[in-house]
């Protein structure tokens, strides 16, 4: 039998507890993945300092990859793409499975599937305990879409491909075509700064950034945003916007006040995204009469489908030497020193930390 360390988060004002645990049999389906590498998310520090309530005990971290160690009887031994899996493939997956359920599929919203299990999210319950990124061990439940990784991808971007990038993906399917459009972007962190990139390899004319951070801006112009814009409540700013004509605002902060202006600055026949607001916080407050007047479309995305996965590791795979993706990682801890990693990402706020989980990175 197999054992493996995992680090326990049991609640906000809890210490992580290291701990060693024997690997389960796989059941049927299933595909047992040693863990090289997790970046830390913003749903795992919102869940660290209390801000996001998760059930515990739980492992933490959902942006993982890893090599595949052994497959079960009834595994297809295919990925997604219909790639052959062989033990020692470098691997990301969804961070959710279910059954498959022909109505959410029809919906292309497989993410929304009852019964649905999510990596880095569930509660440690009997013997299944390997299911997050923050242990030696992630146990792949059956119909989890699996992908091979290209060996040119470098490891800690491919780690957040199948959390931040494939988000990213859902959110340009929703928006449709941005080719020789303007598009606003509010909130550059990871999610800001990939729909920048996003946008620029589809053509887009101008890339508009908004944030409170002058840090994030310059970083947003590195990726190739046409204009920046410090702030989202001054009147120069909404002034400065309203001379662009707008089709697609992508909301990434979670802020009222971005979702607001956001559609705000729409023009005739606009679309808002939402993909920040994952918390609570105030109702947003928004103009009903120019909604109408204007034809505006708001659309809310929560995780990603499979094709936006699919995208994901696509546009990465293409572009990754194209952006300066290497600017993600700021810092990178062992697996022994996840609290720090979180307490670094949380006083420092980079866009990725990492965690790596063998000794060689």
């Amino acid at each position: 039998m197999k054992t493996g360390q995992l680090l326990v988060f049991d609640g906000a004002d809890q210490p992580l507890r290291l701990v060693q645990m024997e690997v389960p049999a796989l059941k049927t389906g299933e595909i047992l993945i040693k863990n090289t590498y997790t970046t830390l998310c913003g749903s795992d520090l919102h869940t660290y300092c209390g801000k996001r309530n998760e059930k515990t005990p739980t492992v933490l971290g959902h942006e993982i990859i890893g090599t595949v160690a052994e497959i079960a009887d009834g595994h297809n031994h295919l990925d997604y793409n219909g790639e052959e899996l062989k033990i020692g493939d470098r691997v990301t997956w969804a961070v959710f499975a279910a059954d498959p359920q022909e109505e959410w599929l029809n919906k292309k919203m497989p993410q929304k599937s009852e019964n649905l299990f999510k990596y880095g999210h569930a509660r440690i319950e009997g013997d299944d305990v390997f299911h997050g990124g923050l242990g030696d061990f992630t146990i792949l439940k059956a119909h989890t879409a699996v992908f091979k990784l290209p060996e040119e991808l470098p490891t800690a971007i491919a780690a957040t491909i199948n959390c931040a990038v494939a988000t990213v993906a859902g959110a340009m399917r929703l928006a449709g075509e941005v080719l020789d459009q303007t598009v606003l972007i509010t909130g550059l962190g990871l999610l800001g700064n990939l729909t920048v990139a996003m946008c620029k390899a589809q053509g887009a004319k101008k890339i508009i950034a908004v944030d409170i951070s002058e840090e994030r801006l310059a970083q947003a112009k590195r990726f190739g945003a046409t204009h920046t814009y410090l702030s989202l409540e001054n009147a120069m700013v909404r002034e400065n916007l309203s001379a662009h004509q707008i089709g697609a605002a992508f909301e990434m902060s979670g802020a009222p006040e971005a979702a607001e202006l956001g559609v705000e600055m729409l023009a005739i026949g606009g679309i808002a995204v939402w993909i920040g607001a994952v918390f609570k916080t105030r109702k947003v407050e928004i103009d009903a009469e120019q909604v109408i007047r204007k034809v505006i479309t708001i659309k809310g995305l929560h995780n990603y489908n499979f094709e936006d996965l699919q995208y994901a590791l696509k546009f990465m795979t293409d572009y990754h030497t194209e952006f300066p993706f290497h600017e993600i990682i700021s810092k990178e801890f062992p697996l022994t020193e996840a609290t720090e990693a979180f307490e670094y990402a949380l006083m420092h706020k980079p866009l990725r930390v990492g965690v790596y989980i063998d000794q060689l990175k």
